[in-house]
């Protein structure tokens, strides 16, 4: 029996001729034969499935009678179970139980930095090991005997412990530094985006009756582990939260072992737990706490005002909405824009956008009946909300969030060149970023919404079954999941043309692999894989100085930079080669609507009768500042520092011009606002400005990862030096122009076919060149690149 429950009465007890051990003397070099650590679970992981038979848990536990503090951290211990062991503790042990383990070994902890728990750790296998659990640290001799064993359980496993009792925190007596539990009701919630490591990233602020807005960052690598959250006033339960100080406040990050359960917070609606865990706590007590966080949030004005959810048949024009809808079906625009088809039973009363897509490409149903057309919305969904269309199914409910409505014609990814544009028909947009809580959130089918969803679009169904005949109830809620039979496309003859000068046989990426750096290889492959496959992440910024290379920064970022600039905004002493103006915007936002927006400008007069060639631009949004790049040709953002003009933060970038943005290293930069030369300049581009700001310029360059292979191996090479040659378009058209990205997806489609086999994919002749690099742990490996090699494509004729 490696897992020993025992409980008054219980024998055989702990073996005698053990001996305990403090954990907090613990080292690698310890001797731990016949020795004994004591301590409470204080943290219980989840169980995590290797393979057949082969699992791993990992738990924290606390010396027996310390207090778990930022100073007595040493006393806390990872502890690492494996097989039989692990799947035995997982069963029969809860959290807050005290237990006594034996024949463990002693590892260095790799978290220690992370977590600053014992810079060691204890590895317990079934091969000797033994975890004895203690129901009662101090055995009432008034309780009743411990039960007999559940037939439920492993045989290895000789009772079970009792449920736990979890006790929860109100937010108004946090400590940083403690590990808690808490309940809350939303006030504020983004939905998960991708964050800049392997997680995603959800945000939210809860309150409670102690009247404190707590923020709560979460970090989790699966969607599904995220709080389920629909709407402001939802109530949320999370467990084993920590509380640390951030920014002069108090907020609540997830720690090992976090969970987190949903509720509804309308009253008088049932009190169903929304989670993705197989199971979880949840007792009267519990349904107690909801109904009591509903009652108050109701009686109290503590909710924000939030964005309406409109149905189509009420949105109007330059409106930003929720929509509760049912998704029909999608298709890719681009890599940075999504096609999403909407209903929600009502008719839009303007002219909406139509989108033609090719049928081949459309998941769920590629064409309806004209009647049907009438009530579909078309919704573009751009950037990182792609990622998220991406995993939808057709015939899921969904809530849009802050969906923007544009009135007009314009330009978007879909339209051909044959179709011709309307000039009032009404877009759709779900824009990039997370602001104003904009995301995509799939409901349950037992959602309030959903079920109301459900009911008008039967009515609607039968008040016009005469309009449908050919439509039934299923037809409209059980809707077309399977994509439409279509020939296969017709396959594009791409190869690739090498012009380096190297006189030599291809080789195999075998003997590629068995080669030293230095080296210069012919290869005959096909190309298996490659990443990101999203574009836009593909595009990095570059630095010939440092040789450092880093993300181009998004929308989000760059506009926080504009807002806080703008804020911080005070009187500046204007230089005398500057004269300063005022324009003035029209304001487009939901917040304030139709409001004039005074921007300073301050004009730069160019010298030998030049025309204003540069403008310095203070107290604009991103958004305002793009609007201005239709009437001036270089556009370069300042801020008032100390009474001064300066640049901002150089995250953001430092010059607009000709629809590009261009960026500064802030390692190598010295910048400054002074006057800009035009003796000698015919025209003032980015090299110039950059020069005479103190700028580093930084290069758009492409970074692409591409998995080879041949008939012998598989072998990772990087394609960002000779990127450019090899797509025939250059990184900084890439970064503006549409058509450029275009052309690059297309020339990815054709190397490796999106569900193709490997028999449809062409072979490639590349230059490889071998080098030596440096990894994120300092050790030096073999690297590959791919250089002076051209797509060449088959001329349209």
């Amino acid at each position: 029996m490696p897992v020993h429950v025992l409980s008054e009465g219980t024998r055989p007890q702990v073996p005698g001729h053990l001996t305990r051990i403090p954990i907090s003397v613990i080292t690698t070099s310890t001797d731990v034969t016949d020795k004994i650590i004591k301590g409470k679970v204080v943290l219980k992981g989840p169980l995590v499935s290797l393979a057949a038979d082969n699992f791993i848990l990992k738990t924290v536990i606390q010396e027996e009678g310390s207090v778990l503090s930022i100073s007595s951290q040493s006393l806390s211990i990872n502890v690492i179970l494996f097989g039989t062991l692990a799947k035995n503790f997982n069963h029969s042990v809860y959290q807050g139980n005290v237990v006594v383990a034996s024949g463990f070994t002693v590892g260095k902890s790799p978290t220690v930095h992370k977590d600053n728990l014992h810079p060691c750790n204890l590895l317990l296998s079934e091969d000797g090991a033994h975890i004895y659990v203690l129901h009662q640290q101090h055995p009432d001799p008034r309780s009743p005997p411990a039960s007999k064993k559940s037939s439920s359980l492993p045989p290895q496993v000789s009772n079970t412990a009792k449920a736990p009792k979890y006790t929860y925190v109100k937010l108004g007596n946090l400590k940083a530094g403690s590990v808690i539990n808490v309940y809350g009701v939303v006030v504020f919630f983004k939905q998960p985006f991708k964050s800049r490591g392997t997680d995603f990233c959800s945000t939210l602020k809860i309150i409670d009756q102690s009247n404190q807005k707590i923020g709560c960052t979460i970090f989790c690598e699966k969607l599904e582990d995220h709080p389920k959250i629909f709407q402001i006033g939802d109530i949320v339960r999370m467990h084993r939260v920590k509380a640390q100080f951030f920014n002069k406040s108090i907020m609540l990050v997830n720690t090992f072992g976090f969970s987190v359960v949903t509720f509804d917070g309308v009253v008088g609606t049932a009190v169903e737990p929304r989670t993705s865990s197989r199971s979880f706590h949840f007792d009267q007590d519990d349904r107690q706490m909801v109904e009591e966080l509903r009652t108050w949030a109701a009686s109290q004005a503590v909710l924000p005002t939030v964005t309406a959810t409109v149905p189509l048949s009420a949105v109007q024009p330059k409106l930003y909405f929720d929509l509760t809808c049912q998704l029909l079906a999608k298709a890719p625009i681009d890599t940075t824009c999504t096609l999403l088809r909407v209903w929600d039973g009502t008719r839009c009363p303007h002219t909406l956008l139509k989108v033609i897509v090719e049928p081949h490409i459309t998941e769920g149903q590629a064409s309806f009946s004209k009647e049907r057309e009438n009530l579909i919305a078309n919704v573009l969904v751009y950037d990182n909300h792609v990622e998220v269309a991406r995993q939808l199914k057709p015939g899921v409910f969904l809530r849009i969030y802050n969906l923007r409505a544009i009135p007009g014609s314009t330009k978007v990814p879909g339209l051909t060149s044959s179709q011709s544009e309307e000039i009032d028909h009404l877009a759709f947009h779900l824009h990039g970023g997370t602001s104003y809580g904009r995301g995509i959130r799939v409901l349950p089918d037992n959602s309030p919404d959903v079920q109301e969803l459900k009911r008008v679009i039967e009515a609607f169904q039968e008040n016009d079954e005469e309009e449908f005949p050919e439509l039934n109830n299923s037809d409209l809620l059980e809707v077309w999941s399977t994509p439409p039979e279509y020939l296969d496309a017709e396959k594009v003859d791409c190869r690739t043309e090498r012009s380096c000068g190297h006189d030599m046989q291809p080789v195999t990426l075998s003997e590629v692999k068995q080669s030293g750096p230095g080296r210069v290889h012919h290869v005959n492959v096909q190309l298996r894989a490659y990443e990101p496959c999203r574009f836009h992440e593909a595009l990095k910024l570059y630095c010939s100085n440092c040789t450092s290379m880093q993300d181009v920064p998004d929308d989000e970022l760059v506009a926080s930079i504009f807002r806080d600039a703008s804020k911080d905004s005070g009187p500046i002493n204007v230089p005398p080669w500057a004269l300063s103006g005022q324009i003035k915007l029209q304001r487009d936002s939901p917040d304030s609507s139709n409001q004039a927006l005074t921007v300073h400008l301050l004009t730069q007069l160019m010298s030998e009768g030049k025309t204003k060639d540069v403008i310095l631009l203070m107290d604009s949004t991103l958004e305002e500042t793009c609007q201005l790049m239709a009437s001036y040709q270089n556009i370069i953002p300042v801020r008032s520092s100390e009474g001064h003009l300066a640049l901002l933060d150089l995250s953001a970038p430092f010059l607009f011009r000709d629809r590009k943005r261009y960026y500064g290293c802030k390692r190598c930069s010295k910048a400054v606002v002074r006057e800009l030369s035009a003796e000698g300049v015919e025209v003032m581009d980015e090299k110039i400005v950059a020069e005479a700001l103190g700028i580093q310029l930084l290069q758009f360059v492409l970074l692409v990862k591409l998995e080879l292979q041949d008939a012998t191996d598989t072998l990772d090479v990087w394609l960002w030096r000779h990127a450019e040659l090899f797509f025939s378009v250059s990184a900084e058209d890439a970064a503006a122009n549409q058509e450029a990205q275009n052309s690059i997806r297309q020339t990815m489609d054709s190397l490796c076919p999106p569900g193709g086999s490997m028999g449809q994919r062409p072979w490639l002749d590349l230059c490889l060149m071998a080098y030596q690099a440096e990894d994120d742990d300092g050790q030096t490996k073999t690297c590959y690149q791919v250089c002076h090699t051209t797509v060449i494509k088959p001329s349209s004729t």
